[in-house]
């Protein structure tokens, strides 16, 4: 379980994150929705110490990652899987050298094992073969799938994904989603996902967080969301429903 306390953050003038508590819990989909400047990647970042928090604290399974010194954090930092919003892979390295950049940098595994544990990640996410390729050969999706087969490459016990469909077609953001759901169950890791997009929300969103404004404004399930008493958290909702509706009917 992954719990935060009353986290601020400012960039100079800019109150981004206002007080904000929460716990993402195992073996669960944590979704942190909101529009766009309500504070969600900057909240994601200060919880995997890209930024730091002015205040507040970010709890690891009854670790304080903020009060952890930099050799401290490593071990954490070795738990944790990332898929950026863009997926971030090295333009210069093949899928097979990108998702063993991990193993590379933090295990003392033998050139054999790193590569076994490659071939089982790709896989996992159907890119079996695709090695030797370079992410200029790859579709956006398959791009996704790569940036997740090396987020999951070092067995993390959290998983943190920045606007996973991003990008993507709506049937391409479906398997996606799909993707990250069966592997958040299969391995029971903490997974945390950004994103503005309901279908994720109504699809995979068994714990839900609102940000509105850098505050938390509602939080709940996918189940509960629809029918919440909640201005802002409505407004957004629907607005995305009836935006996706209009896309879908052009």
């Amino acid at each position: 379980m992954i719990e935060i306390k009353d986290i601020h953050k400012s960039f100079d003038d800019n109150y981004v994150l206002k007080g904000i508590s929460a716990t993402f819990t195992d073996g669960m989909n944590n979704l942190i929705i909101g529009g766009s400047g309500s504070g969600k990647t900057t909240l994601l970042k200060c919880m995997v110490g890209l930024h730091a928090p002015d205040q507040g604290s970010v709890i690891y399974d009854g670790r304080d990652f903020t009060r952890l010194n930099t050799e401290e954090r490593i071990d954490i930092r070795k738990e944790i899987g990332m898929l950026f919003q863009n997926s971030a892979l090295f333009d210069s390295m093949t899928v097979e050298e990108n998702i063993m950049f991990p193993l590379n940098m933090f295990t003392n595994q033998s050139k054999e094992e790193k590569l076994d544990r490659v071939n089982f990640c790709l896989e996992r996410v159907d890119l079996k073969g695709k090695n030797k390729l370079y992410p200029s050969e790859l579709s956006g999706g398959m791009k996704k799938r790569v940036g997740i087969a090396r987020a999951i490459s070092m067995q993390p016990r959290y998983l943190f994904v920045d606007e996973p469909n991003s990008g993507l077609d709506p049937k391409t953001a479906i398997l996606i989603d799909e993707l990250i759901n069966e592997i958040t169950d299969e391995y029971n890791i903490t997974t945390v996902v950004v994103t503005h997009d309901m279908n994720s929300v109504m699809g995979i969103g068994e714990k839900i967080i609102f940000l509105y404004d850098g505050y938390k404004e509602w939080e709940g399930s996918n189940q509960e969301i629809v029918n919440a008493d909640n201005k802002q958290l409505n407004d957004f909702v629907f607005a995305s429903k009836f935006a996706q509706a209009a896309r879908e009917k052009m």
